[in-house]
């Protein structure tokens, strides 16, 4: 019975999760969702690109929201403080890798993983993705997912730095692929790019092709 009460009290935990994220992000589009490795440093070539990315991208007009913590995402959020538009990072606690950096102008907490996921990915104009680890593979590979299987609008899906991923982008192809475990026309989901300036051109690109095909003007 214990147990029972502590999954129903965790289930309006998650509800009010749920709620407070939805409340503070619904009006912050058009916004860019930045993930990457919490573990490099500030003088990381990809922590610099990270932040170059987000100033170029905030002053652009999106707002950047990133998982809150260093690394990527610390710089990221550093960029679009720097920026015009807002700085938001959902943080979460974790033992070893999670500390909430200083470069936030909305600043959400949450305890559960899958929520604070839902939050980094409803409401993005398009994801960046650059280099990381186990944390990074697993929101590219959700984001992937749900683009592929249109439970999430079609939005650009950018990863930087095509020296790191090229030969994940190739075992696809040469694996997934050839086992019929994904379409080929599925990688057109994915762009590899190198510099800041053609992540912005990416995006626009992409929502000027979408206006064309739907015949606006």
């Amino acid at each position: 019975m214990k147990d029972l009460q502590q999954d129903t009290w965790r289930v309006f935990q998650i509800m009010a999760e749920f709620v407070e994220g939805f409340e503070e992000l619904s009006n912050i589009t058009p916004s860019v969702s930045i993930f990457g490795s919490a573990r490099f440093t500030p003088d990381n070539p990809y922590y610099i690109l990270s932040e170059q990315i987000a100033r170029e991208l905030s002053e652009a007009g999106f707002s950047i929201v990133t998982g809150g913590g260093p690394g990527t995402m610390e710089a990221a959020n550093k960029g679009a403080y720097e920026g015009k538009s807002q700085s938001i990072g959902l943080n979460i606690n974790l033992p070893n890798e999670q500390k909430s950096n200083q470069y936030q102008d909305i600043s959400l907490n949450f305890k559960h993983f899958f929520v604070r996921k839902v939050m980094l990915i409803k409401y993005a104009s398009a994801y960046v993705v650059l280099p990381g680890g186990f944390g990074t593979l697993d929101e590219l590979g959700e984001v992937i997912t749900l683009v592929q299987t249109h439970k999430n609008k079609p939005v650009p899906i950018i990863l930087v730095d095509s020296a790191f991923w090229q030969g994940l982008i190739n075992w696809f192809k040469e694996t997934l692929v050839a086992h019929k475990t994904i379409e080929a026309e599925d990688l057109d989901l994915i762009t590899i790019v190198d510099k800041p300036r053609d992540v912005i051109e990416t995006i626009f690109n992409f929502y000027e092709n979408k206006k064309a095909n739907i015949g606006i003007s």
